[in-house]
């Protein structure tokens, strides 16, 4: 190495490292041109708070960070194009030009659902549609920000942590997440309109409603914007297929704890049989079913809960899968069911289910 050579080493490595010690108010200054548009003032401000926890930290706390950070994965939805050196400055030259919220689309949206609801919920629904060049550089922005993030997170190092790269991954995750709420935002009436077809005795619209909106963000996440159609059609897929399978689960649910009850000779009736239970009463019966088997020991209550697919168990195990697993025979396995039905027989009959009744 020439003597020059070692002196620039040497000088570098005296100098402070350039991304060391910027404070959150200095993001701003530090980040690409391309995001510092007009329109993203508020959302960049709120980053900004967000990242204050960086301002003060250790380089132990840093590096604490750093690994953290390591283990969240980044996803988004790649594009060829997103690997032009001047992607960003184009996406983000054009405006988005997103219409006022409008108090009156909320209460429509409530009128139409057709669910006595409370009037705060129509401020979900008050952003008005986008326009398809809209949702598509929503989409665009979404997922190049996730990129410029994810680029900067391969390139951690927990042993020397850096401050710069941090904050700017918080700025392009955090604004990422507000281009993909104004999608969710504009969509949230098409969730209204799927959801409250699937409401019944035993799926109220709220729950059904929180549910959908779960699987519209879901949603947003994973569509392809550069295949050429609108994201409602996917989205109406997504959320239609989500409510149906939520209602199958809870019906196949109940059908698995109302058998239970019944091979443990709790008499529930024929109205619960035609599956016309009140949620309360639901609810009740899970409890004390619960109750009841956590009375059992622990080979009683695995094989009860194996044999009539309760708890975290999705299908009904035979005796020799059973068998199997706990090491013992067949025949063992059926004693010991036998002994847990005989218990839970002897429980039910003395538990007050007095209210259940009716």
């Amino acid at each position: 190495m020439s003597s020059s050579t070692k002196s620039k080493s040497r000088k570098a490595a005296s100098q402070p490292n350039q991304f060391e010690g910027l404070t959150a108010s200095s993001v701003a200054a530090r980040m690409p041109a391309w995001v510092q548009c007009t329109e993203l003032a508020v959302p960049i401000a709120e980053t900004r708070d967000q990242v204050r926890n960086l301002e003060n930290a250790t380089p132990e706390e840093l590096r604490v960070i750093t690994k953290q950070r390591l283990r969240q994965e980044i996803d988004f939805i790649g594009n060829e194009r997103f690997s032009s050196a001047r992607e960003g400055k184009r996406i983000f030259a054009e405006e988005l030009g997103l219409a006022e919220r409008q108090t009156a689309l909320g209460i429509a949206a409530i009128r139409r659902s057709g669910v006595d609801l409370p009037i705060h919920l129509g401020r979900l629904c008050e952003a008005p549609l986008l326009k398809p060049e809209q949702e598509r550089l929503l989409f665009e922005r979404m997922n190049y920000l996730l990129q410029q993030a994810a680029i900067h997170r391969s390139v951690l190092n927990p042993d020397r942590p850096s401050r710069h790269r941090l904050e700017l991954i918080e700025l392009y995750v955090a604004l990422a997440d507000w281009h993909r709420d104004r999608i969710v935002e504009a969509n949230l009436r098409l969730v209204f309109s799927i959801v409250k077809k699937f409401v019944n005795p035993n799926n109220s619209f709220d729950e059904l409603l929180s549910d959908g909106i779960v699987a519209l963000i879901r949603g947003v996440e994973k569509f392809d914007f550069d295949r050429g159609f609108r994201f409602s059609t996917y989205a109406t897929q997504v959320v239609r297929r989500n409510a149906y399978r939520t209602v199958v689960l809870r019906q196949q649910e109940r059908q698995k704890v109302m058998g239970g009850l019944q091979d443990m000779d709790i008499d529930i009736g024929e109205e619960e049989r035609e599956s016309a239970i009140s949620e309360k009463r639901w609810h009740e019966l899970r409890s004390r079913l619960s109750v009841m088997l956590g009375d059992l020991d622990r080979r009683e209550k695995f094989i009860i809960r194996a044999r009539f697919s309760l708890g975290s168990h999705r299908r009904v195990h035979t005796l020799q899968s059973l068998a199997d697993r706990l090491g013992v025979s067949k025949e063992r396995v059926r004693q010991l069911e036998r002994r847990a039905m005989d218990k839970l027989r002897a429980m039910a009959g003395t538990t007050d289910l007095a209210e259940l009744e009716g």
